[in-house]
């Protein structure tokens, strides 16, 4: 049984071509384009909304220089709000439940964070590895930490947005059937039914913050380099 819970994050393949990348292209198809008209509809106007006040909240700590990654980091946190949300649907595959893709997202923007500031401040990039003031004899220790600890970031962002949406569908996996079998017994089932529905409105919140942290983050981690 405990196999059968954790077949939803296997990527399905139909004639041996593996769903995942259609499953990865069709959160774009579903974003609606800007016309060339003088007015837009309803849904445009609205996505048009959100993109500005997402990316002014989220590069206003940021000086000129990292106002340059506002399309990328945009892109990528849209990208993975459409992804998790559509996960939700019935008969439908998560991909950021993977951890090789959340990998494969975290690692080149890390490392280009890292890299433009060696190019432009390499002084201050590296006197992050080493606070200011500290005693003599904790100085290679806390270089060896400091640099374990920034080549974890990578690894804690895509375990992080891993871990939370794998929960948070396993959870809801589990209350489902739950609900299932008490469906001879009325009062059990509305209130499985109601932690069903509950768990479900969480789980929406945790797709759409999940994403946003792990763009908030990415621009932290450019905020020490620019």
């Amino acid at each position: 049984m405990n196999l059968n819970f954790f077949d939803q994050f296997m990527s399905p393949t139909m004639l041996g071509v593996p769903l995942i990348m259609l499953a990865l292209l069709f959160p774009w198809i579903l974003m609606p384009t800007p016309m060339n008209k003088w007015t837009n509809n309803r849904l445009t106007t609205l996505q048009t909304w959100f993109l500005n006040v997402f990316t002014k909240q989220l590069f206003m700590p940021l000086n000129v220089k990292g106002h340059k990654w506002a399309l990328a980091l945009t892109s990528l946190m849209v990208f993975l709000i459409m992804t998790n949300l559509l996960g939700l649907l019935p008969y439908t595959f998560t991909p950021t439940t993977q951890l090789s893709l959340n990998l494969a997202l975290a690692v080149p923007f890390w490392l280009a964070t890292i890299l433009i500031g060696l190019r432009n401040q390499p002084t201050i990039t590296f006197g992050h590895l080493l606070p200011e003031g500290t005693p003599m004899l904790l100085i290679p220790i806390l270089i060896i930490i400091e640099t374990i600890s920034l080549f974890i970031r990578p690894l804690a962002l895509g375990v992080r947005l891993t871990a939370n949406l794998t929960a948070g569908h396993l959870l809801i996996q589990l209350i489902a059937t739950a609900a299932v079998v008490m469906m001879n017994m009325p009062m059990m089932f509305l209130i499985t039914y109601l932690i069903l529905f509950l768990l479900t409105l969480l789980e929406i919140a945790v797709a759409m913050i999940q994403a946003y942290v792990f763009v908030l983050l990415l621009t932290l981690y450019l905020q020490e380099n620019v």
